[in-house]
């Protein structure tokens, strides 16, 4: 038999879960399809559990530094454990998706069905549900009038010579399960996930290696921030290597893993590696949702083509989250489906129609100290066309109160400002809670508010946010 819903969402991530709840409660009967666990990639294996290991490394890094501000460990030394780092990110990550699926199971008119979906037509879904993990499976087949797909990406494979069959190799996901810190860690990769990671195991107490093929960390950010991260990870001692290339990886006797690289220089290396991370991006869970059975197109990359609504190529199909491209962000989710929200469920026949076009989405890199970013950077600013006034203002940490008192001085504040507008077009923090001091700067940029407002604006002292009142002297 087949069952019938008036909406059904494929992936409970950040979007797909509170989506599914919201037509529910506006009464309509809803199935919640899920493959693995309820949460997605955020509270799974993203976000969360990321951030929980980060806060762990961040007290082994500040432990080490007590002497300094006149705390000293007399009776016993420092020693991490890895067993209970593990354990405290695996019971945070329990708690959040424990009481997702409690809520989601509590709410009327809402099945959520553990199975992995499949189109096998115009709005038309086979699930295969496994039951007790014994292998036994059972398919089903659900009909909708409306279908989101919030499936999300997984981590890339590596594509060099022996990478399929070289054991071992660690993603973003399998190295948080690890029981001990990595003698020598190799990440290739230097986007967020693998400059976190990188962070975070070297602070952990062994060695690591950062290789990235681009010529800086972070490719999107501006050369002098990124810059600046690499000179921080330097007098960390993790070694970096940019325009690097990863010819081959192979096993070697004893379980370790060599990889061979051409570096920026043109010269070959070798690393003999106890442990190796791919963090070279994610890519969308697309290929087995069949969706050429509804009509869904997909770019050339494998991610849905949506538009400004979110609407796929399929009638009455939509996507949101990761799996539409983009920024990969747990917040991007979460507002794809306020946009869905709006449209289908709050305002449906109002005709106002939320859109994502033109959304000032921020984010933060959680190294230490945090990136926080919103809006343009200084090149993107400088290539607007037509040109504008374009002024740059970048103060040291040094001269923050706030960041002195506390022996946090590393990184900078950079803002980028329409000098004859006095508009405040972009803004990164690389400082002690960067990504809290820009989500201030984000709000006057919602708020509409001018660079010299904030500069003459009154706040509290001793606080971070007071360094947006001397920031703009340093306007050029």
């Amino acid at each position: 038999m087949t069952s019938h819903y008036e909406a059904i969402v494929v992936g409970s991530g950040q979007g797909g879960g509170p989506l599914a709840q919201a037509f529910a409660k506006a009464g309509r009967r809803t199935a919640l399809v899920e493959a693995t666990h309820v949460g997605g990639t955020c509270i799974n294996e993203g976000c969360t559990p990321t951030k929980t290991m980060v806060a762990s490394a961040r007290i082994a890094h500040l432990a080490c530094r007590a002497q300094s501000y006149g705390v000293q460990f007399k009776r016993s030394s420092l020693v991490l454990n890895m067993e209970t780092v593990r354990k405290r990110k695996r019971d945070i990550v329990d708690s959040f998706r424990g009481g997702s699926e409690t809520r989601i199971k509590n709410t009327d008119n809402l099945d959520l069905i553990m199975g992995k979906a499949r189109f096998t037509g115009p709005k038309e879904l086979e699930i295969v549900v496994s039951h007790d993990g014994g292998g036994k499976t059972q398919t089903i087949n659900i009909t909708g009038d409306q279908i989101f797909i919030n499936a999300g990406c997984s981590p890339a494979r590596l594509t060099v010579k022996n990478a399929e069959r070289t054991e071992g190799l660690l993603n973003s996901t399998t190295i948080m399960e690890l029981g001990e810190v990595p003698r020598h860690l190799a990440i290739i990769g230097g986007g967020a996930v693998g400059c976190e990671f990188a962070q975070m195991m070297k602070r952990f107490g062994e060695r690591v290696s950062l290789i990235q093929q681009n010529t800086q960390l972070l490719p999107k950010e501006d050369a002098d921030v990124s810059e600046e991260i690499r000179n921080i990870f330097a007098d960390a001692g993790i070694d970096v290597y940019l325009g690097a290339t990863i010819k081959e990886v192979s096993n070697v006797t004893l379980g370790q893993i060599v990889v061979s690289l051409t570096q920026g220089d043109g010269t070959p290396k070798s690393l003999l590696c106890s442990h190796v991370l791919v963090a070279t991006g994610r890519t969308p869970n697309t290929a087995d949702l069949g969706l050429e059975s509804a009509g869904v197109e997909v770019d050339s990359k494998g991610f849905i083509k949506v538009d400004e609504h979110l609407a796929t190529t399929a009638p009455n199909v939509y996507a949101l989250g990761d799996i539409k491209g983009g920024m990969q962000q747990t917040h991007v989710s979460y507002d794809d489906f306020r946009v869905l929200r709006q449209n289908l469920i709050t305002q449906a026949h109002s005709g106002e129609k939320a859109s994502i076009h033109g959304r000032l989405v921020p984010y933060t890199t959680f190294i230490d100290p945090q990136l926080g970013r919103v809006g343009m950077t200084e090149k993107e600013a400088r290539s607007l066309k037509p040109p504008r006034n374009i002024k740059v203002a970048k103060m040291p940490m040094s001269y923050v109160a706030r960041a002195l008192e506390m022996d946090e001085t590393k990184g900078f504040m950079k803002a980028v400002v329409d000098a004859d507008t006095r508009e405040i077009l972009g803004f990164a923090c690389l400082g002690i809670e960067g990504g809290e001091v820009m989500s201030m700067v984000q709000l006057a940029m919602l708020g509409g508010l001018t660079y010299d407002e904030l500069e003459n604006a009154i706040f509290a002292h001793p606080c971070l946010s007071e360094s947006l009142n001397n920031l703009w002297g340093f306007l050029k």
